[in-house]
């Protein structure tokens, strides 16, 4: 490649922990040219642990084409550019999928799209729930009303593991659905605030999982990945 070549590294960054940070995307980060995040709060903290001052641009949902014009106007200058996500890996149920898929369709010849791999929520809960999960779909967020309560009894009829995000103003309510169509044997695990100081795994019956969050409304708070035995 020629060094007018841009570069987008698609960067991991800590989900909770900043401790988590691998030594290659610190490095990636301060060769940036320019980071694109999502809140440039989040993303300050971050870059002020590890003194590294870069300038940052607004990259998410509803930021718009004018800021993906921005970076793909930089990338086509051979700039360097950084994507981060205000937690885990870019692109994995976040919009810093859709800008690597412009940059793919529109600059595929002219940039270099690299992984620079780290923490990500799915593999973190995964790995610490003890259901089994050689097999699973992903469903990323659920959505909010239409096709809710069909996802539901997918769910419940698969034989395969399910996991999904979900936020904590609808954990009970994700849970009470669960509660109604899955069998009672069926595993559901709650994992919560992981890499935090309050991380916290609540797993059993989807009943089960419920009632303990119904008598611990405290802990209804957080990041929240719920994993559905098969």
């Amino acid at each position: 490649m020629s060094q007018e070549t841009g570069t987008l590294s698609v960067v991991a960054t800590p989900i909770g922990n900043l401790g988590d940070i691998t030594l290659r995307a610190i490095q990636t980060l301060r060769d940036a040219d320019v980071i694109a995040c999502e809140d440039t709060r989040v993303t300050a903290k971050l870059l002020q642990k590890y003194d590294i001052e870069k300038p940052l641009v607004i990259y998410h949902a509803r930021s718009g084409r004018v800021n993906a014009t921005r970076i793909m106007q930089m990338l086509g200058e051979g700039k360097r550019v950084a994507l981060v996500t205000d937690a885990g890996t870019p692109g994995i149920s976040d919009p810093g999928a859709e800008l690597v898929a412009q940059v793919r369709e529109r600059l595929d010849d002219d940039v270099n799209i690299e992984a620079i791999p780290g923490p990500a929520a799915l593999t973190a809960a995964l790995s610490i729930t003890g259901i089994p999960c050689a097999d699973f779909t992903f469903l990323g967020f659920l959505p909010h009303k239409k096709g809710r309560e069909t996802l539901f009894k997918e769910i419940a009829a698969a034989k395969r593991a399910y996991v999904f995000y979900e936020s904590p103003h609808r954990l009970t309510k994700a849970l009470a659905s669960l509660a109604k169509v899955l069998d009672e044997k069926c595993q559901v695990a709650v994992c919560r605030e992981l890499t935090k100081i309050h991380e916290s795994v609540i797993r059993g019956s989807a009943q089960e999982v419920e009632n303990h969050y119904k008598a611990h409304p405290d802990q209804v708070r957080g990041e929240v990945v719920i994993i559905v035995g098969p």
